[in-house]
């Protein structure tokens, strides 16, 4: 049975990745797939992207679809960071080639792949790129309803970087609840999953977070990375906000 591990949220947060590339190399796993922002808010979006094109595939997520056209519903800092983002990509690392191959990379990018009972979104199976689901929408029963008629068996996710699974009877487990996994091979279960965000955490941990799941237990693994490295390189681009750089220290 293939084993996979699955990202999301990188935001360019490349000292992130590569801690997290690196613990997966020693965890038996036969691919790598992606739920989208590859780009935003961090220092280093061309070289994510050049790594996030090895992956098995990617989705798109609401940042990059950002990179390529006009932001939409961003705080000032996030509209300021995609913008300084877009001019990387066209005009960043590398040869015009380089450039032309990423932008490309992100215009080629699905808002859903699925396979099987599988589903694999950034934001939801209702709106794949910008619906966001957070804990507290449990008790939105109108809400998670209408999710879950869309959902196979498990769609895995992430756009709040909040990771944890919601369950069809409108319970929301943290990674902290389930040590050892949580059982996901009963067909009859639907269960949407978020897998947390390897470039900026927003659950009060500052590690980066992503999944490992083998066809039957979904595990959550938690990584930690060099929070203060890609703080000083944040720092040190004038049009990306402090701020961005800071919130990581406290996963916030």
């Amino acid at each position: 049975m293939t084993t996979t591990a699955i990202l999301s949220d990188i935001h360019g947060n490349l000292a992130a990745l590569e801690s997290v590339l690196e613990d997966i190399a020693g965890q038996n796993v036969d691919r790598i797939v992606c739920l989208g922002d590859i780009v935003g808010y961090g220092p280093h979006p061309c070289a994510c992207l050049d790594k996030a094109s090895e992956f098995d595939f990617c989705v798109l997520g609401n940042h990059d679809s950002s990179a390529l056209f006009d932001p939409e519903g961003f705080n000032a800092s996030a509209e300021q960071a995609i913008f300084w983002t877009r001019a990387q990509l066209e005009s960043g690392q590398g040869s015009e080639e380089d450039s032309r191959r990423r932008l490309e990379f992100l215009c080629e990018l699905p808002r859903t792949v699925r396979e099987g009972d599988l589903l694999f979104v950034h934001g939801s199976p209702r709106g794949p790129t910008n619906e966001y689901v957070f804990p507290e929408d449990t008790q939105n029963t109108k809400k998670m309803e209408k999710l879950f008629s869309l959902v196979p068996h498990l769609c895995f996710q992430g756009h709040t970087h909040v990771p944890g699974i919601f369950t069809s009877h409108n319970s929301f487990l943290r990674p902290i609840e389930i040590p050892t996994g949580y059982a996901a091979n009963d067909p009859s279960l639907r269960l949407m999953i978020n897998v947390g965000s390897v470039g900026q955490p927003r659950d009060g941990d500052s590690r980066s977070c992503y999944v490992i799941f083998d066809g039957e237990v979904v595990t959550y693994r938690r990584v930690e990375y060099d929070v203060e490295r890609t703080v000083r390189e944040i720092e040190a681009e004038a049009e990306l906000d402090n701020f961005l750089g800071h919130r990581l220290r406290e996963g916030r």
